[in-house]
């Protein structure tokens, strides 16, 4: 157990700069679906793994041990989990549930104020009266696009709608719960936290992509956002609360840049190997996870067997007959009996 236990708390060092160089050869959707996903199963392997390791190290206390009528050592024997160790990982899921926790609350109460403080909305549509030019996605039902009067005179009406079509695109694709699943699991494990920048840059150029077709010319998506970012940087900071998305988020230029690439399938002769190599990576991880479980639960059942099934002595066996238990004799198998030795029947 205790070698297949450490395959969920290493394998994410070696999947993160994969899944990384992976992303960057997909598409804007699959990426941010890959980045979402691969960080939620390690995150959720390695939370396992830490259970497994602090569970060992429980069942191999004295007090729990008798309270579950347990051998300690034949736990010791079967799951060689040292205490330190148990006490280490203990600490470490303590840790990262309350800090997972932490996080989970103040994302949703981020979200739940700027829904609640957005300006009245009109169609999805809501206008600040403010001379710092920004804009921002509101997540909710159906959800707000806010823009503030200083980012609509900095643009002209065909760049407005582009700015527009790119906010909704973060709400009609649910980009927020990409980033809420990203930022818990960035605290289960250190190793995740370098996915994060990764998947806030492929969601907004996933709601570029969708501005785009919306509007059906890339070269004009790419000056609007490139103006959008001019005047939001030459204004300083926007008034976009935290959590939300903006336009003008991320690196800018490199977005402008890939808008104004032709959208070919850039196929490479590496991505293959790479998605076996992040399928293998995952799939060893949950693999060394469950089967550390196993592991954990034969031994378990082991020592219930080993207690049910103690071979009994001859003395047991007689008092039971002597007390008119006779059919509790007969029915008690040649194995479980230990018939006393010649030397001591005489």
């Amino acid at each position: 157990m205790v070698i297949d236990v450490w395959m969920p708390l290493l394998v994410p060092l070696l999947a993160v700069p994969l899944v990384r160089l992976l992303a960057d050869r997909l598409a804007p959707r699959p990426a941010s679906w890959l980045l979402a996903a691969t960080g939620a199963l390690l995150s959720g392997c390695t939370m396992l793994a830490l259970g497994l390791l602090t569970g060992a190290g429980v069942l191999r206390l004295g007090s729990v041990a008798s309270a579950e009528h347990l051998s300690p050592l034949l736990l010791r024997r079967m799951s060689p989990t040292p205490l330190p160790l148990a006490w280490a990982a203990g600490i470490a899921l303590a840790v990262a549930v309350g800090l997972a926790g932490w996080t989970l609350h103040r994302r949703i109460t981020t979200l739940l104020l700027a829904a609640k403080t957005a300006p009245t909305r009109r169609g999805g549509l809501a206008v600040l009266p403010d001379d710092l030019p920004d804009a921002y996605a509101v997540p909710g039902r159906p959800g707000t696009v806010v823009v503030t009067t200083g980012m609509l005179r900095a643009l002209d009406s065909r760049e407005r709608e582009v700015l527009l079509a790119h906010e909704r695109a973060h709400l009609s694709g649910r980009h927020h719960w990409f980033t809420l699943v990203m930022d818990v699991a960035a605290v289960m494990h250190p190793a995740l936290i370098a996915l994060r920048a990764p998947l806030r840059y492929h969601l907004e150029r996933w709601a570029d992509e969708s501005a785009a077709d919306a509007v059906g010319d890339r070269r004009l998506a790419a000056r609007a956002i490139a103006r959008a970012a001019l005047a939001g940087g030459r204004a300083g900071s926007g008034v976009a609360p935290a959590g939300t998305f903006s336009a003008t988020a991320g690196p800018v230029p490199r977005r402008v840049a890939a808008l104004l690439t032709a959208p070919a399938a850039r196929r490479s002769r590496l991505l293959p190997g790479m998605a076996a190599a992040l399928v293998a990576c995952v799939a060893l991880s949950g693999g060394g996870a469950l089967d550390a479980a196993t592991d954990l639960r034969g031994s378990m059942e082991a020592v219930e067997v080993h207690r049910h099934h103690r071979p009994e002595t001859a003395g047991t066996v007689l008092a039971a007959a002597r007390a008119g238990r006779a059919a509790d004799v007969r029915q008690r198998t040649p194995s479980q009996i230990r018939l006393p030795s010649p030397a001591r029947t005489q």
